[in-house]
């Protein structure tokens, strides 16, 4: 059968303090009342049964999760510990379906995105399982087809075409967040798509990929699948690492009998990942602003600004240009715009000097 699981485990730092501990961003009800959880489960709606959606989450969000989707089972919340980084999400939610259905087709999706349309993207879906399901050995990722030179996103080089799936190709290369310079480069050669981070395959094909590359890992997430009251001890001994370090970008380079596969996902697509991103999706005033809740301005233009604080509170701007304002009940942060992918140093700082708890 397909299953989905949502990967809703990440702090969301970079939108500090919009974001906070024990309140990522990807249960925050921003978008017109819902989250960007809410957006991906309801993305899902007809392309697998509600059965079928798991999450993998941080534990300490997980009464969030179960609030925000109230269709989910208990038994479809995977808590984690804490956070070792995406392979272990995927490896550890890939041994639990694997127990439960040998034979699962899974896909792993992001909770830090915005996509639209949605029917391209549940298409896309649909097609990677079937590639999952028909080539042996599959790891399909999801390449977004680029509409711009962007130098925040990592990208996928194309191969040549899989037989049978016009327009699904066979991954080369993974290549790092480039410079402006070969940006540009690869959206001319119509060769590169951006790696959307969000993947396809039999639960039992990523399990040997990584019995081939971190057996200790492979050998642990099936002990806590087998063994649940083990996850606390088990968990915190694997190896922090993301799953393109170590498994995707290895298995594209021949590394391992896998093939990596690509399928062309041409929506309008956000990755949430700071706050010049979450600015491309709240209303611009007359000066150029970016605002999201009360705001009056004077002098202020191309300025983004967050007000938290509810419709008894305004935030107020005069003579800023190019400024990042966000205001939340215990913690403001200013900021020139282009610092603004400076913000998880801040947040060292802050726990540094002042406590976690204002982290």
């Amino acid at each position: 059968m397909h299953y989905v699981v949502i990967m809703a485990g990440g702090s969301g730092t970079r939108l500090w303090p919009l974001s906070r501990q024990g309140r990522p961003k990807q249960l925050l009800e921003i978008f017109e009342g819902r989250s960007l959880l809410r957006m991906a489960y309801e993305r899902l709606a007809g392309v697998v049964p509600a059965a079928n959606i798991l999450v993998c989450t941080g534990r300490a969000y997980a009464e969030d999760v179960a609030r925000q989707l109230p269709e989910l089972g208990s038994g479809n919340i995977l808590g984690e510990p804490e956070g070792r980084d995406s392979l272990n999400a995927v490896a550890w939610s890939a041994a639990e379906i694997a127990r439960r259905d040998p034979d699962a087709v899974v896909a792993m999706v992001t909770a830090d995105q915005v996509i639209t349309p949605v029917d391209e993207f549940q298409g896309a879906l649909r097609t990677a399982f079937e590639v999952a399901e028909t080539v042996p050995g599959a790891l399909v990722t999801l390449g977004v087809v680029p509409t711009s030179p962007h130098v925040g996103y990592g990208y996928l080089h194309r191969a040549e075409e899989i037989a049978g799936f016009p327009g699904v190709h066979r991954v080369a290369e993974f290549k790092e967040k480039p410079t402006l310079e070969v940006a540009e480069e690869y959206l001319a050669s119509g060769r590169y798509w951006w790696n959307a981070g969000m993947f396809v395959w039999r639960a039992e094909t990523l399990l040997s990929q990584l019995d081939q590359l971190l057996p200790d890992t492979a050998a642990t997430v099936r002990e806590i699948a087998a063994h649940p009251e083990r996850l606390d001890d088990l968990f915190p001994t694997l190896r922090r690492i993301s799953v393109d370090y170590a498994v995707m970008e290895p298995a594209s380079v021949g590394a391992t009998d896998a093939q990596v596969i690509s399928v062309p996902l041409a929506v309008d697509w956000k990755d949430v990942g700071g706050f010049l991103s979450l600015a491309e999706l709240l209303s611009t005033d007359e000066h150029g602003n970016a605002v999201d809740g009360r705001h009056v301005a004077l002098d202020s233009s191309g300025c983004v600004v967050v007000n938290s604080m509810g419709p008894d509170h305004l935030v107020a701007t005069m003579g800023l240009s190019d400024c990042l304002v966000v205001a939340t009940p215990s913690a403001t942060l200013v900021a020139r715009l282009a610092d603004a992918e400076r913000v998880k140093e801040l947040v060292s700082l802050v726990r540094t000097h002042v406590g976690a708890e204002f982290a």
